[in-house]
């Protein structure tokens, strides 16, 4: 039985594999898309119903193609999830949907890659594991299964109907925390969110959005920060049109917050003394975006209103004055807790030397130190950009070139020996 050959194989179809597969046609490098799902899957089954984008219409998309309707909006899950099905039509991606990669690895004695999927094998010159960061949720050991009460990641959440009557803990203040958190007490649940070290800026500014100024500012060009400091937790939202986190309002309206959750004994949460030190750093860089927005007007002399009140920071509500060190959880009424935890990577599948002792990749802007194996969709792949739907795009444009250098390079090796041989 023959085996399909083909130069580049991707792995995964969502932003990452759908981008990959417009620059390597452009490239003019044969190659195959294939995902286990649909396209972009984890958009539509792995996330709340009332999830949007977290950025603006207008700036998360390839340049390629732009949402339908008002650019300021945030789309929902399933109009983002649409959007990668009709691009992916647009470019008439070469994607197989339903097939599920196995295992991947070197072939002995030659240049290439052994594929081995649900449909066969596939060899190919080089692989693209373009499975992004959301591949299996964290969930930490502190509270036993055998606790009597329902726990769940976020990505497992849909909607508060989902959840037995009774109140919530939420655990993790990033932009899935919070919302949840803030859904959940629409909903008149008592919600309590343990609130961790995390970043948080404004939605908007002087009439501008956050990802504007981050532009304007050269934020989305900075480059990889010390290891584990590219792992801050942001707390930023585009529910109800876009709105700045503020979890002292948050406190205002009800919810308890807490700090890091750190321990659990005899059916008691015990959380770190670090809330009021951790607003205080959400306040720090929620400032400083100001300060550098202000200073970008005076010295471009931009016509954007003046925003006095952006600056205003209300007092601490009683449970950051006299913060919850533990917590009864039958006494409170905790019905649920939520891990808004993140997630891990998980490339057990890909058998190739390009992996710490965490089993993170090894790479530089995608390329990894094994010759024939690239990285895309990952937070911090080449810059701050990276995490949003346009950086993959101009990641993929890396990736893509470089793959297409080293066919040539093939190319070239083949033909100098094909001379050598009739000679």
């Amino acid at each position: 039985m023959s085996i399909e050959q083909t130069q580049t194989l991707v792995v995964g179809a969502g932003q990452a594999g759908i981008a990959m597969s417009e620059h390597l046609s452009k490239q003019g490098v044969s190659h195959i898309v294939l995902e286990r799902d649909r396209i972009a899957e984890r958009w539509r089954s792995e996330r709340w119903d009332s999830l949007v984008a977290n950025g603006p219409a207008w700036h998360d998309r390839f340049p390629g193609r732009e949402f339908a309707g008002d650019p300021d909006a945030f789309p929902g899950k399933e109009t983002v999830a649409d959007y990668f099905v009709a691009y992916a039509e647009q470019i008439a991606a070469p994607v197989r949907c339903g097939v599920e990669v196995h295992e991947v690895r070197r072939l002995d004695g030659r240049s290439g890659f052994r594929v081995e999927t649900s449909q066969g094998v596939i060899e190919a010159d080089s692989v693209v594991a373009a499975t992004g960061p959301f591949q299996r949720p964290v969930m930490p050991a502190i509270v036993p299964e055998d606790a009597g009460i329902l726990q769940m990641h976020s990505s497992a959440y849909r909607n508060p109907g989902q959840l037995p009557q009774g109140a919530v803990l939420v655990v993790g203040a990033g932009s899935s925390g919070v919302q949840i958190a803030d859904e959940l007490q629409r909903a008149g649940r008592q919600v309590y969110l343990s609130v961790g070290p995390h970043d948080r800026p404004p939605r908007s500014y002087r009439g501008r959005d956050f990802v504007w100024w981050l532009g304007v500012l050269g934020k989305w060009d900075a480059e990889a920060p010390a290891p584990g400091v590219e792992h801050v937790t942001i707390a930023v939202s585009g529910a109800r049109g876009g709105e700045t986190v503020d979890f002292r309002n948050l406190a205002q309206q009800g919810m308890h917050l807490v700090g890091r959750t750190e321990a659990f004994q005899n059916g008691v949460l015990h959380f770190a003394g670090d809330l009021a030190g951790n607003l205080a750093q959400g306040d720090a860089n929620y400032l400083s975006v100001l300060d550098e927005a202000d200073a970008h007007v005076a010295r471009h002399g931009l016509d954007l209103p003046e925003e006095p009140d952006a600056r205003h920071i209300g007092p601490d509500p009683d449970c950051v004055r006299n913060p919850t060190l533990e917590l009864d959880l039958a006494g409170a009424g905790i019905a649920a807790i939520i891990w808004a935890t993140g997630f891990a990577v998980d490339y057990s599948w890909l058998k190739a030397d390009t992996f710490d002792e965490k089993g993170r990749p090894l790479h530089r802007r995608g390329v990894s130190r094994e010759p024939g194996i690239y990285f895309l969709g990952l937070p911090w792949l080449s810059r701050r950009g990276s995490s949003f739907i346009w950086g993959v795009w101009h990641d993929a444009m890396h990736v893509a070139d470089h793959i297409a250098t080293q066919q040539a390079y093939r190319a070239y090796h083949d033909a100098a020996s094909a001379r050598v041989m009739a000679a």
